[in-house]
């Protein structure tokens, strides 16, 4: 049986946004599973394009609804991201499979209900990352910097242990990281076409 959802997770500044973006345009039967939050949009990011974005209040009242299958809690930002059900269920409906970005607990989600694969992409050091962080926020306070950077640390040490697989994301190399990623999907049984 074709598996339909694979989750590809890292630490802020992994890269998983990019390889999925890469993933998606170059096999167009994978779609990236737009995650809802309660963050504020960054620069250029569109609601229900690259988030679902909702009030604490929105978030909680789609909770009660049974419209967030899973969600987590990230304390020391003060926000909530979770799985979209609608987003889900209209894209397999389509006949897509879906891309998952989402932290352990979303994980553990994914392989009890759909049997997912998950895949831990991370960079070859802190430098790497502080680097990526940077070039995507040349603005970001000091502090905001030193926290990222610790909770980048933290969760390669917590989380990766979760995932079935681990990809390095190294500098310069995005098209060797989607090719490994491509080798995974196959070996794991992913229709890569329609």
């Amino acid at each position: 049986m074709n598996k339909r959802i694979v989750i590809i997770s890292g630490p802020t500044g992994s890269g998983e946004s990019t390889i999925t973006n890469l993933l998606t345009e170059k096999y167009p039967i994978f779609k990236r599973l737009i995650t809802a939050t309660t963050r504020k949009p960054r620069l250029n990011e569109k609601n229900k394009k690259d988030y679902f974005f909702f009030t604490n209040k929105q978030f909680q009242e789609h909770i009660k609804k049974g419209n967030i299958l899973e969600y987590t809690h990230i304390k020391n930002r003060g926000v909530y991201y979770g799985t979209y059900k609608p987003d889900l269920e209209k894209k397999l409906k389509r006949g897509f499979n879906l891309v998952a970005n989402t932290d352990y607990k979303g994980t553990d989600f994914y392989k009890k209900h759909y049997q997912a694969v998950g895949i831990f992409l991370k960079a070859e050091s802190l430098a790497v990352i502080k680097k990526r962080l940077l070039d995507r926020e040349p603005n970001m306070s000091g502090a905001e910097l030193k926290k990222r950077l610790a909770n980048a640390a933290r969760e390669v040490k917590k989380e990766e242990k979760y995932y079935k697989y681990k990809v390095i994301n190294r500098q310069g190399q995005l098209d060797k990281t989607l090719g490994k990623i491509v080798k995974i999907l196959i070996k794991e049984n992913y229709k890569l076409k329609k």
